[in-house]
């Protein structure tokens, strides 16, 4: 544990790659392999379930620390992080524990999930009076489920890579399937991750999908692109990019984020396709018969229900729009030109005849300006532009050009103009700063016209901007409720974002879908924003 405490803070003290870096291959070099197999479960994204409700943490600290409610709270909005204000307020131990990573995470944490309170008051003030400051951060942290930390996943494969001296890429294909907390990380998994490449190394996959290849966004004219006879174009989906892999007579559907979504998706997993096959793709909701697959929001009503109804189901189907095949008869196909796994996409899908399996169409055009043309029917289309694959590019690791070059070519998003009526500070560092912003459009007529809220954005300024934000939120709260404040209306704001739909949950009766503010309109008055109309509008043009 303490080593693993002193890396989190020699990774969250610096912004330089490289002092990360060697930090991450000190630590793995050293680190014994059970509980390095844990780092990289962390490091790698995964996400510790809360073992303590935050109720119980805050009471017990109080307790432990001896205390007033008040002043606890007050230092709480002074930090404005839940970990660090415990590992502030407790008084110093008075042991230290040698325990590692993994007998913290597998006999210390793991039983107090579901344990009586007493049991849990118990174990954190033994764990309290065995830790110091920094290892109690961390701690808190592992508990609470709010373990974060600043690094990337491509960074911890450059560590992995370093220390077994073996190629990334091949360390990346063995990450995939890692941060899915259903299978606990073990010393034997560890050394399989660095061992050396194996010339069976596809049967050691199991039921693991293969690293997904990214697109870069398209800047300019795709004209610069060259022929367009030399790329395949395709419509860009907004769903689920996931991969269906067929191994061991069973079907796997790994989302991009490395979420197993089988049970999420039972007529994927019913999908009958050969053994050692892996489809990459996009799930989206599709009703029989139609042209266009159902807004995102349909796909949502999906993902959120734990229990999945006969009704819903059928109200519902999904299926797996493809668009490459990566691995056929238990042969990995990924080196081969876009063009030719392409083709044996196609035939694999025709042999199937499942109706949840589509192949993802191919857009013919003579020219690029022809091609331009067609993208202006992606929103009645329901998509969001176009993808652009180079018919002779392999499938890479991630968003890479070293093999070949995939581009999205996205329609402009949704813009409107709205006004700031709440704010809540941020977390971490902007934990004194009010970052996280509440948006809304006007409603109605005359003495009627009301602000309704629509949409919540924390991400598009910069940090000079967001410091003139705040002190405007400071100088024109009107009431405090908790950490949010409500504002006088005075900051006009243009937002963008992705897509549109019909909800009940929200109060203006749409959501709208990746929400970003894209500038602030400083030459707008609050009057001139725009109304519930506007977004009703674009809800009439998107055809939901």
């Amino acid at each position: 544990m303490r080593e693993f405490a002193r890396l989190y803070a020699d990774l969250d003290e610096t912004t330089s790659t490289t002092r990360k870096l060697d930090a991450l291959q000190q630590y793995f070099s050293q680190a014994a392999p059970e509980n390095a197999a844990w780092a990289v479960y962390f490091l790698a994204g995964g996400k510790p379930r809360q073992a303590v409700p935050t109720k119980l943490l805050r009471q017990y600290a109080i307790q432990y620390a001896g205390l007033d409610e008040w002043l606890f709270d007050e230092s709480y909005h002074a930090v404005g992080d839940m970990a660090e204000t415990i590992a502030h307020i407790l008084p110093p131990p008075s042991r230290r524990s040698d325990l590692g990573l993994a007998q913290w995470m597998e006999e210390r944490i793991g039983p107090l999930r579901g344990a009586d309170p007493g049991t849990i008051r118990e174990a954190l003030f033994a764990a309290w009076d065995e830790l110091d400051w920094r290892e109690r951060f961390l701690f808190v942290k592992l508990i609470g489920g709010g373990f974060r930390v600043g690094v990337s996943r491509l960074l911890v494969t450059r560590a992995l890579a370093a220390i077994a001296a073996v190629d990334s890429k091949l360390i990346a294909q063995r990450l995939m399937g890692w941060t899915d907390n259903s299978v606990r990380p073990t010393a034997t998994s560890f050394l399989q991750l660095i061992a050396e490449q194996s010339d069976e190394e596809h049967k050691l996959r199991g039921g693991q999908p293969y690293p997904f290849f990214l697109a870069h966004q398209l800047q300019g004219e795709p004209s610069a692109l060259g022929e367009i006879n030399d790329w395949q174009v395709e419509w860009k989906y907004d769903g689920i990019r996931a991969q269906l892999v067929r191994r061991g007579g069973q079907n796997y559907l790994w989302s991009r984020g490395e979420d197993l979504i089988t049970e999420r998706f039972p007529e994927l997993a019913r999908v009958v396709i050969p053994e050692g096959t892996v489809l990459d793709g996009e799930v989206l909701i599709w009703q029989p018969g139609c042209d266009a697959p159902a807004p995102f929001a349909d796909l949502q009503k999906r993902i959120g229900r734990k229990t999945l109804s006969a009704k819903l189901l059928g109200e519902l189907p999904a299926v797996l729009c493809c668009y490459d095949l990566l691995e056929f008869g238990g042969v990995d196909l990924r080196a081969l030109p876009q063009h030719e796994r392409r083709a044996l996409m196609e035939t694999e899908v025709a042999a199937a005849a499942s109706p949840q399996l589509r192949a993802s169409p191919v857009i013919k055009a003579d020219s690029w300006d022809a091609l331009a043309a067609l993208r202006t029917e992606s929103r009645m289309r329901g998509v969001e532009g176009m993808m652009l694959k180079a018919r002779s590019a392999q499938y890479g690791v991630g968003r890479t050009k070293d093999v070949g070059t995939w581009w999205k070519w996205k329609v402009d998003p949704y813009t409107v103009d709205a006004v700031l009526i709440y704010a809540q500070a941020g977390s971490g560092r902007r934990a004194s700063l009010y970052t996280d912003y509440t948006f809304a459009v006007w409603d109605g007529e005359g003495e009627e016209r009301r602000l309704v809220p629509f949409a919540k954005a924390y991400s598009g300024l910069t940090d000079a901007e967001i410091a003139q934000v705040d002190n405007v939120v400071r100088k024109t709260t009107i009431e405090k409720f908790g950490p949010v404040r409500s504002v006088k209306p005075t900051m006009v704001f243009e937002l963008g974002f992705e897509g549109i739909a019909l909800s009940t949950r929200h109060k203006a009766g749409v959501a709208v879908r990746f929400p970003r503010i894209l500038r602030r309109r400083q030459d707008k008055p609050v009057d001139e924003a725009d109304t519930l109309d506007t977004l009703k509008g674009l809800l009439a043009a998107a055809g939901a």
